[in-house]
């Protein structure tokens, strides 16, 4: 067996690298835009309601846990949050905590995509993010109306279901929208560059799908979804309240579909975003709900936030954002 001393092998490693990356005579390396500005947290920390935050080790692109917010140490309500509205949660949770201030500084929340906090619960709390693994188990979870009343059927969920606002689709564009995208139809047209929900993981994806099919029938849901992805001129995201708007502002797509929210957060806070409405015909809505988690270690704080999150100061937040009260009519 041959063994290799550290200093060898360090020797041997920047060999390596130098041979695999040949520089031409004169060339110059340049540093990276600053892209403090393009990349999340958008909100630059107002989202975690943590007393003492301690050191401050954010990188935009490189260690960044944008979609974990709080202090887990020892946290008094933990929220399953579907990542739609990740950006209304701040000023949620500010006015949760003013109304009750016994959790002042004690939530933590998760604003990842609601099938992905379910196989969370299945896996028992536990998450991994790069080289970080950490349980924090649920006492309220939310989604889509449709699935929480599907977890609870099936035991996860306590009931009852709580509906409290509605959302409706957009397509969101680089600001000044380049490639004139002007309806639904456009983005089945040939050079257009997509970047979609996908729907392995995302149930956006499939309000998105009707709504392609309202407007085009199968053959533009075909295109967007099928042909595009095999020809690369669709993006498939994990995570597109994050990627959708990130990719655009990178140049990397010409449009995609998303809540009309997040196209109004992201013009709020001054990112180059815009957005091209979809008439109510071609639309399709989503109706936000929550139940208590079966078995959650804080149940009293769980329905406490569940009585909250229909209440007028949580409606006038979420309206804010282009939400719609839920009215049992949708």
């Amino acid at each position: 067996m041959i063994r290799t001393s550290m200093k060898g092998f360090r020797a041997l490693l920047a060999l390596a690298l130098l041979s695999a990356v040949p520089l031409s005579a004169g060339a110059q390396t340049k540093a990276p835009l600053d892209n403090s500005q393009v990349f999340p947290p958008w909100q630059h920390g107002a989202n975690n309601d943590a007393l003492n935050k301690g050191f401050n080790f954010t990188v935009p692109e490189v260690d960044n846990m944008v979609d974990f917010h709080g202090d887990l140490s020892n946290p008094k309500l933990v929220l399953y949050v579907g990542g739609n509205y990740y950006f209304a949660m701040a000023p949620l949770v500010a006015a949760f905590e003013a109304a009750n201030p016994q959790y002042k500084g004690r939530i933590f929340y998760v604003t990842i995509p609601p099938g992905m906090l379910v196989q969370v619960m299945q896996k028992g709390g536990t998450f991994t993010s790069g080289n970080m693994t950490f349980t924090v188990k649920p006492d309220a979870y939310f989604a889509g109306l449709k699935k929480v009343q599907a977890l609870i059927d099936s035991g996860v969920l306590s009931a009852p279901a709580v509906p409290y606002v509605t959302n409706d689709l957009t397509i969101m564009v680089p600001k000044g929208n380049p490639a004139h995208i002007q309806s639904l139809a456009d983005l089945g047209k040939p050079g257009v560059r997509l970047v979609m929900p996908n729907p392995a993981y995302e149930g956006i994806a499939r309000q998105i799908e009707a709504a392609l099919r309202k407007a085009g029938g199968d053959a533009l849901e075909t295109q967007v979804y099928q042909t595009g992805v095999t020809n690369g001129t669709t993006i498939l995201t994990h995570i597109h309240h994050r990627q959708t708007p990130l990719f655009l502002m990178q140049g990397l797509a010409d449009a995609g579909v998303t809540w009309k929210s997040e196209a109004i957060f992201q013009e709020e806070i001054g990112n180059p975003i815009s957005d091209v409405p979809i008439p109510a015909a071609d639309n399709a809505t989503a109706i936000y709900a929550g139940a208590v988690v079966k078995g959650a270690a804080h149940p009293d704080a769980a329905k406490a936030w569940l009585s909250f999150i229909h209440s007028p100061t949580a409606l006038a937040i979420f309206e804010h954002y282009g939400f719609k009260p839920y009215t049992g009519q949708s």
